[in-house]
């Protein structure tokens, strides 16, 4: 059953004891979690300039600047005119009008302009070091040109504006550099393809030239965007050299206090942590990890986020690189997340400690030491569905890596009447997984010779009727493994002690002394 593969290729993807050591640990919460991250991270893959440059006193900078307000309103015919005359005037006056239209908020003419020829016209300007303003204002078009779709960039990219772009970075000019490195930032966001061509063309150094204690917060806020756009995409990963040449400045942003580039620095982070143990350990090895763990107690959601996706990133790796999060104090700080009141806070964070419920034993005393399981337990019980499931396969980890004696203390926090009350829901990979924590108790209460009273706490608590009922689930595995359950555990020969009653069809399995509360 396809349902059946799906879930399989999750269980081989975990590493604990309970399973194959060799394997790794799951690298992705889930298909759907990789649209979702894709989805809610859209948004920064590409930004139009619709002010003028963040650097201040750019008057100053630039006495020519024309604010849209002062800028004439042109027809696009009178725009190609002006952007092909002889005049430098007219030329410039064409290039703030087309400015201007690529500006507006609402549906700007990119195609338009594009098919009225003019993009080599602004790539030519791109070129005219004695005429900054003319070069400026076609650096802002193509800007916003690029930050259009895969097609408009292509446009941009086939027009030869990328080498224009990256001699304009050493622009004395610092409002004229800024807009080289926003462009380069919408071409590098467009996708690997065109991340690897800015790299192959030296544009991290020339980025990076650009860093200095001078250099303005607002230009420096384009430029972390920009860094992080070459961070970004792993079909193929960017090449190691330029991770490693990227690294030393994003760890020099994560210590400074402004949030959008705490931000972006953490997105950068959690792109380059987004793959096998060897790019995890490449971050690991710079010692960010305890900066990381400061920063999810960030006040600001926007730098959380993406500093609590580095952290679940890392805690897939290796049980060293999981330790070394663990060492920085993860765990103390975890339970706050779990209780934050973004759901998706919650789901990140069920995420995270779902992995590390994947380490060995001594890694799952940790989580019951600091207190993990309240939390865990609070949120199979009231969490959004998304999170539920994390929850659930925090359990299912849990209890396949770990001892009899921590198995036993995940029951009796609640956590059993939690996942056997989630039978209920019409998921069937989540069902399953449900299922395999189930099965990975009963195997725990095997080894205390305690099957009997786990078997009645299950029924007391409802879940065998719920077993039972998942034996006519029309998915296959799930009726598989309901059986198996059934058969193995609640069999005649599993419940001597019990009176069984007929009742409407179905049985109701009854004890004069079921305990109250499971105690192995």
């Amino acid at each position: 059953m396809p349902t059946k593969n799906v879930t399989d290729e999750r269980l081989s993807k975990f590493k604990n004891k309970g399973k194959d050591p060799a394997k790794l640990r799951e690298k992705r919460i889930s298909e759907c979690v990789e649209l979702r991250k894709a989805h809610k991270n859209e948004n920064f893959l590409k930004r139009r300039n619709i002010t003028r440059s963040s650097v201040p006193d750019e008057e100053a900078l630039s006495p020519d600047y024309v604010s849209d307000d002062k800028v004439p309103s042109l027809t696009l015919e009178d725009i190609i005119k002006d952007v092909n005359s002889d005049s430098r005037e007219a030329q410039t006056r064409g290039c703030q009008a087309a400015r201007k239209l690529l500006s507006q908020e609402r549906n700007p003419p990119l195609k338009d302009i594009i098919d009225a020829g003019l993009l080599s016209r602004f790539v030519f300007f791109l070129g005219m070091d004695d005429e900054p303003t003319l070069q400026f204002e076609a650096a802002w078009a193509l800007t916003n040109i690029a930050s259009g779709t895969s097609w408009h960039t292509q446009q941009v990219v086939e027009h030869g504006a990328v080498p224009s772009f990256i001699a304009l970075l050493a622009s004395p000019l610092l409002h004229i550099s800024e807009q080289a490195v926003w462009a380069l930032g919408n071409i590098a966001g467009d996708g690997p393809a065109y991340r690897d061509v800015l790299i192959e063309c030296n544009v991290i150094p020339a980025l990076l030239a650009r860093i200095s204690p001078e250099t303005p917060v607002g230009y420096l806020r384009n430029l972390t965007w920009t860094l992080s756009n070459l961070c970004r995409n792993k079909n193929p990963f960017p090449p190691l050299s330029a991770v490693q040449q990227l690294l030393p400045s994003l760890i020099q942003f994560l210590h400074l206090s402004d949030k959008d580039i705490l931000s972006d620095a953490c997105w950068a982070i959690s792109y380059l942590t987004d793959g096998d143990n060897d790019r995890i350990e490449i971050v690991v090895k710079t010692g960010i990890v305890p900066r990381l763990v400061e920063l999810i107690s960030n006040k600001e959601l926007s730098v959380m986020t993406p500093a609590l996706r580095s952290i679940g990133n890392i805690v897939s790796g290796s049980d060293l690189q999981t330790q070394m999060v663990i060492d920085a104090g993860v765990l103390s700080v975890l339970p706050q997340l779990m209780r934050h009141p973004k759901a998706n806070v919650q789901k990140e964070a069920a995420w995270a400690l779902s992995n590390i419920a994947a380490g060995p034993c001594k890694q799952i005393q940790q989580l019951i030491t600091c207190g993990l399981l309240p939390p865990l337990v609070e949120l199979l019980r009231c969490g959004d569905f998304k999170t539920q499931r994390e929850a659930v396969w925090a359990v299912t980890n849990f209890t396949s890596g770990g001892t009899v004696e921590q198995v036993v203390q995940l029951v009796q926090s609640g956590a059993l009447e939690a996942i056997l009350n989630l039978l209920r829901v019409k998921d069937a990979k989540v069902i399953l997984v449900i299922l395999d924590a189930i099965s990975n108790i009963f195997l725990a209460a095997e080894k205390l010779g305690e099957t009997e009273k786990l078997s009645l706490l299950v029924e007391e608590l409802g879940g065998l009727d719920r077993i039972e009922m998942l034996q006519t689930h029309d998915n296959e595995a799930v009726y598989q493994a309901a059986h198996n359950l059934v058969e193995k555990y609640f069999g005649d020969g599993e419940m001597e002690a019990l009176k069984v009653d007929a009742k409407e069809d179905a049985f109701v399995f009854q004890s004069a002394d079921a305990p109250k509360m499971f105690e192995f």
